[in-house]
C-alpha cells in the first residue's frame, strides 16, 4: 500500500515541475517577441537620449521637419524627423522612390539603422492621419505639444 502512495506523489511531482517548465519557456518566449516589439519603434527624443547599437534595425517615427529634405542622386534624399522635443538627421538610403504622401510636416517612420549621429533609412513610410500613424507615434507627438488631431 505504501507504495501506490509514493508514486502519486512522484507524479504529482513531476506534473508541477513540467508545468514550472512550460511555464518558463512561455514567458520567455513573450518577453523574447516583446524585446523585438519594443525595440522595433522609437522616437526622436528616445533614439537622442539613448543611441541604439549600430547593427540594430529600428523604426524611427515622427514628423518630416519643415525645409528638411534635400534631394540627392537618384532616389536617395535626406530630411530630418522630429517629435518636436529632438531632431534626428536620416538618410534615405533604399531602392525606391520617395513615396507620393512623403511630404515636409507630414508624420513618417523610417525603417533602418542608427550610425553616427544619423539614421540610414532602408525603408520609408509616409502616412497621413492617426487611423495610419502607430499609436507610439501620435503618443509622442502629443507628448511633445506638436500633434494636431484632424478630427478637432
Amino acid at each position: 500500500m505504501a507504495g501506490m502512495k509514493s508514486l502519486k506523489k512522484r507524479r504529482r511531482i513531476q506534473v508541477i515541475v513540467a508545468a514550472a517548465v512550460a511555464l518558463v519557456i512561455a514567458a520567455a518566449l513573450i518577453g523574447y517577441g516583446f524585446r523585438d516589439g519594443i525595440n522595433l519603434y522609437r522616437s526622436p527624443a528616445q533614439v537622442a537620449a539613448t543611441a541604439p547599437e549600430p547593427d540594430e534595425y529600428f523604426q524611427l517615427g515622427g514628423l518630416v521637419k519643415e525645409g528638411s529634405i534635400v534631394n540627392r542622386d537618384g532616389v536617395a534624399f535626406d530630411f530630418v524627423i522630429t517629435d518636436g522635443a529632438a531632431e534626428i538627421p536620416v538618410s534615405y538610403v533604399g531602392r525606391d522612390p520617395r513615396p507620393d504622401l512623403f511630404t515636409e510636416g507630414q508624420g513618417t517612420i523610417a525603417k533602418g539603422y542608427y550610425r553616427n549621429g544619423r539614421f540610414e533609412a532602408r525603408d520609408l513610410l509616409a502616412k497621413h492621419d492617426e487611423t495610419y500613424m502607430p499609436k507610439e507615434v501620435v503618443d509622442t507627438l502629443k507628448e511633445a505639444g506638436v500633434y494636431q488631431d484632424p478630427s478637432s
